[in-house]
């Protein structure tokens, strides 16, 4: 016959501080909606400054203050689908290849996701890139994500032009290869 199997009160409970610390280091850090509201607040207000900071780096042509603000293995796609690293951008920005006149930010939203924080914001833009002058209204998105020292770093960055509502772009004419 076999043993029934005994276990005290001492033993659940050990088992079940064993169970939480080896599960919590594979969940990863908590959502930003567990930490208290101070903390998003002040990570919120970080998110801004650091915007504040990129912004004012492309008007004055400042390729040191951008640098600091982009990760090393940073991407940026450009409103035509252009692919820039960190080096890319930099070297346009220092040669005045990327030049802007005015920044004029709407509607940004920050959200963040754990050690990541994802900004969206409509801008009004005029300046030049290398393909030659731009301007006009654009939707972006830029993500950043905090190292292990707790610094924010620019990973990614994606812009695209909208159009407006008038224009024939957007609308599928009989007999186009888009009609449904």
């Amino acid at each position: 016959m076999s043993t029934p199997l005994v276990i005290s009160r001492t033993g659940l409970r050990a088992g079940w501080v064993l169970m939480v610390a080896l599960l919590v280091p594979c969940c990863g850090p908590l959502p930003l909606h567990a930490a208290p509201r101070a903390e998003r607040h002040e990570q919120r207000h970080e998110i801004d400054q650091l915007e504040a900071q990129w912004r004012d780096a492309l008007l004055k042509g400042d390729s040191k203050t951008l640098g600091s603000l982009l990760a090393d293995d940073y991407i940026g796609i450009t409103n035509n689908g252009t692919l820039l690293s960190k080096d890319d951008t930099l070297a346009n920005l220092s040669s005045g290849a990327l030049h802007f006149d005015s920044i004029q930010l709407y509607e940004r939203k920050i959200r963040f996701y754990g050690a990541t924080a994802l900004v969206t914001s409509r801008a009004e833009v005029a300046g030049r890139n290398p393909d030659g002058p731009v301007s006009g209204i654009f939707r972006y998105t830029r993500v950043y994500v905090r190292d292990a020292t707790g610094k924010w770093h620019i990973v990614s960055f994606e812009t695209s032009p909208i159009r407006d509502h008038g224009d024939k772009g957007d609308k599928v004419e009989k007999g186009d290869k888009g009609e449904p």
